[in-house]
C-alpha cells in the first residue's frame, strides 16, 4: 500500500451561518452526496485496493466552490466578516480533528512499535498546527524520511492544506474586492479573472513540479491552489450555465463514473497532482453542474438520498478515523494487507467511530454556545482545545527522548557488535541489553555532525562535506555514492579521528557512484550528479576513493556489479586515484527491528538464510575488465554468519530498516574496516 491517504476535511463555509444562500441551498444535497461518494471511494480504495482514488481533489473543489460563493456574496454586501467566519471554522474543524489526534497518541503508545514513535510525534504536532503537508513535503526530499512507514496521521496533510486555504482565501477575495472598487470594475469579473490566473499558474506549476519531483508536488500547497480556484470559478459561473435536462443527467452520470474509475485507471499516488488531477476535479464539476435534474434517471436521485446525505455529514469524521483504524489494525495483526473480512471490520469500526464523533463531538460543539459569548470566544476555545494535545504530545516526546538516550564505544565489552565475529571474537555479555534502543533506531544513522559542507566549484548541484582534521591530514579519502556508502561514515569516522584522515563525502540517495543511473535507470539527476562527482574527484586527487563494488543484494541472489561501476573506477584509474570498493550489505526485505520487537531476538522469522542472499563469491570476481587501481573489501561475514543473517550481532542491532545498517553496528565494524583498508592500500 502506498501510504498517501486522502482526507475529506471538507468544511462547509456556510456552517453556522444564520442564512445560507439560495445557491448553497440549491446545491447542498448534491454536494453532500458528492462528498459522501468521495468519502466512500477513498475508504474503499485505501482499505481494499491499497490505492488512492483522487477523492481529496474532489474535497478541494467543493471547498473552493462553497467558500468562494460565500465570500463573493459577502464582498458584494460590502464587508467580509473575518473574525466570525474563522471562528466558525475553528468550531467546525478542531473538535473532531483534535479528538482523533488525542486517540491516536494514546493508541500509538499502546500499539505502535517504538521505532515509529518519533515519526508519529512530529507528525501529530504538524497535524495539530495544520502544517502536516509541509512536514511530508520536507520528508519527500529527505531520502531517509522517504523510507518512513506511513504514519497514523499522515492523512492530515490535506486537512492542513484546507486549513491554509481557509486562512488565505478570504484575504485574497478581500484584496480583489478592494481593487475592484478602486478600479470601478465588476467584482464578479475581477474575481473570476483573478481565479482564472491562479488556476492557470498553479496548474502549470503543478504539472512542472509533478514532472521533476512528484513526491514533493503531491504535498505542496501551491500545486493544489488550482483545484480550489476551479471550484471558485464554478461557483461564480454556475448560475449562468443552463443545460437541458438530458445533458445534466448525462453529466451527472459521467461525473460519477469518472470518480469511481479514476483510482483504478490512474496510479494516483505516483502521477498526481499535475494534469492527471483534472480527471477527478472535472468529474466532480460535472456532478455539480448536473445539480438537481428532477429526473428519476439522474445520478442526483442517489446522491441526494438520505443515506448519502447522512454519510456526507459523517465524511469529515470518517476520513479522520479510517486511516488510523486501518494502520492500527495492520500493526495489531502484523500484516501488510487487511483482506476482505479485515477490510470490512476496518470500515465498520471507522463508520461507527465517525458516527459517534459526529453526534457527540462535532454536532454538540457546533450547536453549543461555545465561542459565541464573546467576540474572541471561538479562538479561546481553539486554544483551550489545542493545548491539552500539545502538552500530552510534548510530554511523550520528552519521555521518548530520554528513553532513546544511549552511547556505544569501540571498547564496549557488553556490546562488541561486529567484533563478536572477528578472527579473535569478543564475547557479548548475555545479560546486556541490545542497542540501540528500539525507539532510537530511526535516528541511529551514520554521519559526521561537525563536517564543513560546500558546493562544488565545478558544479553547483554537487555538495561536498569534509571532516575536520588537526593540521595537515595524513590521508584524504572521498566517500562517494548513495545511502549504502553514507552508512559507512560511522565506521570511517573513528579511524579518521585516530589517524587524522580527512574524509570528504559526496552522497546522493538512490544514486550509487556509476556512469549510469543503476537504481533508477535513466534518471537525469543521478547521471548529472555522478558526472559532477567524477570531475570533482579527479580535480581533488584524493589518496583514495571509498565506494560500492556491488548492489542489490536481495533474496534470490540478485547481487551485481554494474558496468557503470567499473567505468567509473576506470575513469579514476586514468587519473591515478586508488579505489576501495566495498561489497554491499544484504537487503532483507523486511524490518528486522520491528521483527525483533514483535517476536524477539531469537525468532527464526527475523533472520534470513545467507544462501538466499549471498553467492559464495562476489560478482566482481567474475569480471575481466576490472582496472588495477581497485581493491575490494568484503565484510559479509560480519553481517551474516555461516548459515543465517541475523538481526542482532554482539548485542547490537545490525539494521535500522530493511536494508540500511545502524550507526551503532558500523561503529563496532570500524577497527575491521581500518585494518582492511590499511592492508588494501599499503598505508
Amino acid at each position: 500500500m502506498r501510504p498517501r491517504p486522502a482526507d475529506d476535511a471538507v468544511i462547509d463555509a456556510e456552517a453556522g451561518s444564520a442564512a445560507a444562500s439560495a445557491q448553497v441551498r440549491k446545491y447542498r444535497p448534491e454536494l453532500q452526496g458528492l462528498r459522501a461518494l468521495a468519502a466512500v471511494l477513498v475508504v474503499v480504495y485505501h482499505v481494499w485496493l491499497g490505492r488512492i482514488s483522487g477523492g481529496v481533489d474532489v474535497f478541494f473543489l467543493i471547498s473552493g466552490f462553497l467558500i468562494t460563493g460565500q465570500l463573493f456574496r459577502a464582498a458584494g454586501r460590502g464587508r467580509i466578516e473575518f473574525r466570525p467566519m474563522w471562528g466558525r471554522m475553528i468550531k467546525r474543524l478542531f473538535p473532531a480533528a483534535l479528538t482523533v489526534l488525542l486517540a491516536v497518541v494514546g493508541l500509538s503508545i499502546l500499539l505502535l512499535p517504538q521505532d515509529r514513535w518519533f515519526q508519529t510525534i512530529k507528525e501529530v504536532f504538524a497535524s495539530a498546527l495544520y502544517v502536516e503537508n509541509w512536514r511530508l513535503a520536507a520528508d519527500s526530499v529527505d531520502y531517509f524520511a522517504q523510507h518512513n512507514t506511513a504514519s497514523v496521521v499522515q492523512h492530515y496533510w490535506s486537512l492542513s492544506i484546507q486549513g491554509q486555504f481557509y486562512v488565505v482565501w478570504p484575504l485574497l477575495v478581500a484584496v480583489v474586492a478592494f481593487a475592484a472598487v478602486r478600479l470601478r470594475r465588476s467584482l464578479r469579473a475581477t474575481l473570476a479573472g483573478t481565479l482564472a490566473a491562479l488556476f492557470a499558474v498553479s496548474l502549470a506549476y503543478s504539472v512542472h513540479l509533478t514532472t521533476v519531483n512528484q513526491p514533493l508536488a503531491y504535498f505542496h500547497s501551491l500545486t493544489r491552489v488550482w483545484e480550489f480556484a476551479l471550484g471558485g470559478l464554478l461557483a461564480l459561473g454556475i448560475d449562468a450555465i443552463v443545460l437541458p435536462r438530458w445533458s445534466r443527467v448525462l453529466a451527472g452520470w459521467l461525473g460519477v463514473a469518472g470518480l469511481v474509475v479514476c483510482g483504478i485507471v490512474l496510479d494516483v499516488g505516483s502521477v498526481f497532482p499535475g494534469y492527471a488531477a483534472l480527471w477527478p476535479t472535472v468529474a466532480a464539476a460535472l456532478v455539480i453542474l448536473a445539480g438537481a435534474t428532477g429526473s428519476r434517471a439522474g445520478a442526483d436521485r442517489i446522491l441526494a438520498s438520505r443515506p448519502f446525505e447522512y454519510l456526507g455529514n459523517l465524511s469529515y469524521s470518517l476520513y479522520l478515523w479510517h486511516w488510523p483504524v486501518l494502520l492500527f489494525y495492520l500493526v495489531a495483526r502484523h500484516r501488510e494487507e487487511v483482506g476482505l473480512l479485515g477490510g470490512a471490520f476496518v470500515i465498520a469500526v471507522s463508520v461507527g467511530l465517525a458516527a459517534l464523533t459526529y453526534h457527540f463531538v462535532e454536532s454538540l460543539v457546533r450547536a453549543s454556545a461555545i465561542g459565541t459569548r464573546t467576540p474572541w470566544g471561538a479562538y479561546r476555545f481553539g486554544v483551550a482545545a489545542l493545548l491539552p494535545l500539545l502538552v500530552i504530545a510534548g510530554t511523550w516526546q520528552v519521555v521518548s527522548t530520554k528513553k532513546a538516550d544511549f552511547t556505544i564505544a569501540l571498547d564496549d565489552d557488553e556490546h562488541p557488535g561486529a567484533l563478536a565475529r572477528a578472527p579473535e571474537p569478543k564475547r557479548a555479555a548475555p545479560s546486556a541489553t541490545v542497542v540501540p534502543p528500539m525507539i532510537a533506531v530511526p535516528n541511529d544513522w551514520g554521519g559526521i555532525a561537525d563536517a564543513d559542507c560546500v558546493k562544488s566549484r565545478l558544479d553547483a548541484e554537487l555538495e561536498m562535506c569534509t571532516s575536520r582534521t588537526t593540521g595537515t591530514p595524513a590521508k584524504r579519502i572521498v566517500a562517494v555514492g548513495d545511502s549504502h556508502i553514507q552508512q559507512y561514515l560511522a565506521a570511517l569516522k573513528p579511524l579518521a579521528q585516530q589517524h587524522n584522515y580527512q574524509i570528504t563525502f559526496m552522497l546522493k540517495g538512490a544514486c550509487p557512484f556509476s556512469t549510469t543511473a543503476d537504481a533508477m535507470p535513466g534518471d537525469p539527476g543521478c547521471l548529472a550528479w555522478n558526472a559532477a562527482a567524477q570531475r570533482e574527484i579527479v580535480a581533488m586527487r584524493p589518496d583514495a576513493v571509498f565506494t560500492l563494488s556491488t548492489r542489490d543484494v536481495r533474496p534470490g541472489l540478485t547481487e551485481q556489479t554494474p558496468q557503470g561501476f567499473v567505468d567509473q573506477w576506470t575513469n579514476l584509474g586514468q587519473a591515478g586515484i586508488p579505489v576501495v570498493a566495498v561489497r554491499d550489505n544484504p537487503r532483507l526485505g523486511f524490518s528486522p527491528p520491528a521483527c525483533v520487537e514483535a517476536k524477539g531476538i531469537k525468532s527464526p522469522d527475523c533472520g534470513v538464510s545467507r544462501a538466499q542472499l549471498l553467492a559464495p563469491s562476489p560478482p566482481y570476481e567474475k569480471l575481466a575488465d576490472v582496472p588495477s587501481n581497485v581493491s575490494f573489501l568484503d565484510f559479509s561475514d560480519y553481517f551474516c554468519g555461516r548459515a543465517l543473517c541475523r538481526p542482532v550481532v554482539g548485542n547490537v542491532l545490525v539494521y535500522m530498516d530493511d536494508n540500511h545498517v545502524t550507526a551503532s553496528f558500523m561503529t563496532t565494524l570500524s577497527p575491521i574496516v581500518d585494518k582492511a583498508m590499511t592492508a588494501a592500500l599499503n598505508w
